[in-house]
């Protein structure tokens, strides 16, 4: 009977549709909270959250320009894996450490200072060579600014550039290296969104950025991060993260791909806190409110 058919319908739509309204009103809570601790810090922050069964998403500002600081690092990554499979180089190929990069603006040569970086052991190795594998890794996990100009001429910006249009990404404008002062006078700086970043870790989590085996290199890579005092700091203890940090003056970020029951990607975008503490108090409270908001 037509009435019946229609009961039993109902009866199967609701175990499916509670669940949804609760996870929508849990979602819905935790933005209000967020954005009532986002005006507490004074900060200018934008938020792309995504889970990548994707039933939940959020995005908050997610194509305000923020300078990427090392966030820009992701993407040299990525275009060093898609060079892996295009045959033109190797992880285990050599490369030699020599501290001398041109400005973009005139071509002059400067330098990196062990001072300024966040690695200090790659400035003793000049002279030497160390492989494109061992660099990418001091890049991602110590975040080494030495190790990132190093690839970024090896591979070259333009090629990074377009791999990031080819996955629609191009939210992250990746102009130059790291520390060209003569760049930074002029306003040229690397520069992202929320969006593109959360764009980006998308690709690798689904095996998409290059291919499947190079995206859980990729993801292994950025699991063993070193600086963990502000998406991971919010999570249960023993959560899985793969995600990079940028920070410069008054400027912190946290890039995730977040291993919970539900993964989902978080990036966080904070401009305006000078101490770096504060900032990172400040996205761990956002990851913890929002992977609660999803258990």
């Amino acid at each position: 009977m037509p009435g019946m058919h229609l009961a039993l319908l109902l009866l199967t739509l609701v175990p499916v549709a509670a669940p949804a309204r609760a996870q929508t009103h849990a979602l819905d809570a935790a933005k209000a909270a967020v954005e009532q601790r986002i005006a507490a810090s004074g900060a200018e922050v934008a938020i792309a959250f995504r889970t990548l069964d994707g039933r939940q998403e959020w995005l908050l500002r997610p194509d305000d320009i923020f300078h990427a600081a090392s966030t820009m690092k992701i993407p040299v990554m990525i275009e060093l894996f898609h060079q892996v499979r295009e045959g033109k180089v190797t992880l285990d190929d050599p490369l030699l450490v020599k501290n001398e990069f041109h400005s973009i603006v005139d071509g002059s040569v400067y330098q990196l200072g062990a001072g300024d970086d966040s690695e200090a052991d790659l400035y003793k190795a000049e002279g030497e060579t160390r492989t494109l594998g061992n660099l990418c890794e001091l890049m991602i996990t110590v975040s080494s600014n030495f190790a990132t100009n190093l690839l970024i001429e090896r591979l070259g910006v333009e090629n990074i550039r377009a791999t990031v249009h080819a996955l629609d990404a191009d939210g992250m404008n990746v102009l130059r290296g790291v520390e060209d002062d003569k760049a930074y006078e002029k306003g040229l700086n690397n520069t992202t969104t929320a969006r593109a970043l959360m764009v980006l870790l998308t690709a690798i989590a689904d095996g998409k950025a290059v291919d499947a085996v190079a995206s859980r290199q990729m993801v292994e890579i950025l699991k063993r991060q070193h600086f963990n005092e502000a998406i991971p700091a919010g999570l249960p203890p023993g959560t899985p993260v793969a995600h990079k940090t940028g920070e410069i003056t008054k400027i912190h970020h946290d890039a995730a791909i977040v291993y919970a029951p539900r993964p989902f990607v978080l990036v966080i975008l904070v401009r305006g806190i000078q101490d770096d503490k504060v900032s990172g108090a400040l996205m761990s409270d956002i990851a913890r409110t929002l992977y609660g908001a999803i258990e």
